[in-house]
């Protein structure tokens, strides 16, 4: 039986992400995947292309110039297309080949099927590759096969920016144009989503796909839907008096995370949920819980948490001595910034602390984060050196590092983290280094210095699953975190991420993101309970069960993880040490 389809629809993917993002699962992957996405203006020159196809210079229309692997010549994408890769195996035609040809056949039909579902009847042309209606192209294929998986594949022109094809020969072909479902339908196509849901109906039917596992990042809604769902979520927020202080034990991530409040800032004087977030919640279907007192509520709206949620503190001697240090030392740690409810264990009985750099300010501001968001002051030159002096100190054995979000910096914060990585080799050679790093806009070159630096684990938190994304880290994205994370595997590191819990997803959405983080190669796994930091921030949704915590750990060990960290109060630091002794073991035994 043809094995399930995964289906993501990815949103806008810059074209470099989601080329590294198709060649890791292509690799790593065992099963058939499609990609659905749009890109932003962006020309691509195939293996056959002709430079001179290029009549404009790209940068003057406000577009990238990329040469890639697949076949074919120049061709445009750009907002308003859909693009889709396809990572399937193909079936033994002869002697071990695949029959190309067939498939790329297959793909126009695919294509022509959908357009005829949306009203256009389109076809092939005799000697020329692609879907056409008349002697106008709609839609464009370009594919690779290597050891008998696919990659690249098809761009259906929905409502795209048309001029933008003048400006080179499309495909090389002269004479003949390029249109849409927008020109073909009188001005207007349909929405984007619609599209998506016929060709993947399409695809699954024509591929030989019974089970289709389907997730899709938010899709924009009408403001109008938009309006009513404010209205009736503020109607459930009601409004009630907040007094105290967040709660110490809130949600600490970084690399990549921010919050509406810092710890210096006074508490909010009102329960009020922000409308941005309202309306990301909005998009992604989330129906925001009642915030009144009372009905088994805490206070202030807060759903009261359960018995397995509750930390209780241990300012012994241990935990006062690692303080100590980290005050005297001038530094910034996650375990206090983001409030983590574990620091009691790890300051006071593991002796470890998570090593925070480049400041306590983050340019972003996510949903469920803590972190100061305030503008960030320029990076201190010295403290690599004494995040070196921290760890040689408490003689770790295993030392974290993580950031806040630098947006601000030209390089993302990476040279820094290079610097903390050599610093703490030079004054303490045994130690293993595990760096959490934000996704640096998705710069290659940013992510290949910090792999350069050669940490011994390689984190980046993907967060929540793919609905989610936008609600919980709008500046961020799922595709672009899988990237980060197959880039870094493809440098040979053992690779870490993160998920959070609690926010509004399903089970199956859960499951479906750690298959996502193993078909890129992830070697470790944290799974914990999202905890709100303050009234301004995401709401808590539920509460997941201990049991339900075994559960994702069980499967995450059943889909070839080395070690999954998974808990109520599990953080991405959270037994580090462990992970890691897990990943090395399993690499050294393979």
């Amino acid at each position: 039986m043809t094995p399930r389809l995964r289906v993501r629809w990815l949103g806008s993917v810059p074209y470099r992400e989601a080329f590294d993002l198709q060649r890791a699962l292509h690799e790593r992957s065992p099963a058939d995947h499609l990609l659905l996405l749009e890109h932003p203006h962006v020309y691509t020159l195939g293996r056959n292309a002709d430079p001179s196809h290029v009549l404009v210079p790209p940068a003057e229309v406000g577009a990238d110039l990329v040469t890639t692997d697949r076949g074919g010549d120049v061709t445009y994408h750009g907002p308003g297309q859909l693009v889709g890769y396809p990572i399937v195996s193909l079936p033994e035609w002869r002697a071990g080949q695949r029959d190309v040809v067939a498939y790329v056949r297959r793909l126009e039909e695919v294509l022509i099927d959908a357009l005829a579902d949306l009203g256009v009847a389109a076809g092939r042309e005799a000697g020329y590759t692609g879907v056409w209606v008349g002697d106008e192209k709609i839609a464009a294929i370009g594919v690779r096969v290597a050891r008998g998986r696919t990659r690249h594949g098809f761009a259906l022109n929905v409502a795209p920016d048309l001029a933008m094809f003048g400006h080179i020969v499309p495909c090389g072909i002269t004479g003949r144009g390029v249109t849409s479902l927008a020109r073909l339908l009188g001005g207007e196509a349909p929405p984007m989503r619609e599209v998506v849901d016929r060709v993947v109906a399409r695809f699954a039917a024509a591929f030989g796909h019974p089970e289709v596992e389907r997730q899709d990042v938010a899709w924009r809604v009408r403001p109008s839907d938009l309006a009513a769902f404010t209205r009736a979520s503020d109607a459930a927020v009601g409004g009630a008096a907040a007094t105290e202080a967040p709660p110490a034990a809130a949600t600490p991530r970084c690399g990549g995370g921010g919050g509406a409040h810092g710890p210096s800032d006074p508490p909010p004087r009102r329960s009020v949920t922000p409308v941005r977030l309202l309306g990301r919640l909005a998009e992604a279907g989330v129906e925001v819980p009642a915030q009144g007192a009372g009905g088994g509520r805490g206070r202030a709206g807060r759903p009261e948490r359960p018995e397995w949620m509750r930390v209780r503190a241990d300012l012994g001697p241990g935990y006062r001595e690692v303080r100590r240090l980290v005050r005297d030392l001038k530094l910034n740690t996650v375990c206090e910034e983001a409030g983590c409810p574990n620091i009691y264990e790890c300051w006071g009985v593991d002796r470890t602390a998570t090593f925070m750099i480049l400041g306590d300010r983050c340019t972003r501001a996510c949903g469920f984060c803590l972190v100061d968001t305030r503008k960030p002051l320029p990076p201190d030159p010295e403290e690599p050196a004494r995040v070196a002096e921290a760890v040689a100190t408490l003689d770790l054995a295993h030392a974290v590092v993580t950031c806040v979000t630098r947006d601000d910096l030209p390089d993302g914060g990476a040279s820094a983290f290079a610097a903390t990585i050599a610093a703490i080799r030079a004054r303490s050679p045994r130690t293993r280094v595990e760096v959490l790093i934000s996704d640096c806009r998705g710069d290659a070159d940013a992510h290949a210095t910090v792999f350069a630096a050669g940490p011994d684990v390689l984190n980046h938190n993907l967060e929540t699953v793919a609905r989610l994304q936008r609600a919980a880290r709008p500046s961020a994205g799922y595709a672009r975190s899988l990237t980060v994370l197959a880039r870094a595997k493809d440098a040979g590191l053992v690779t870490k991420s993160g998920l959070i819990v609690g926010m509004g997803e399903t089970e199956p959405e859960v499951r479906a993101a750690m298959d996502d983080l193993r078909a890129v190669g992830v070697d470790i796994l944290t799974v914990g309970q999202y905890l709100r930091p303050s009234e301004h921030h995401l709401p808590v949704v539920r509460w997941w069960h201990p049991d339900e915590f075994a559960g994702l750990r069980a499967y995450g060990e059943s889909i070839g993880f080395a070690h999954v960290e998974a808990g109520p109060l599990v953080r991405s630091s959270y037994h580090a040490r462990r992970g890691v002794d897990a990943a090395t073991a399993e690499v050294a035994s393979a």
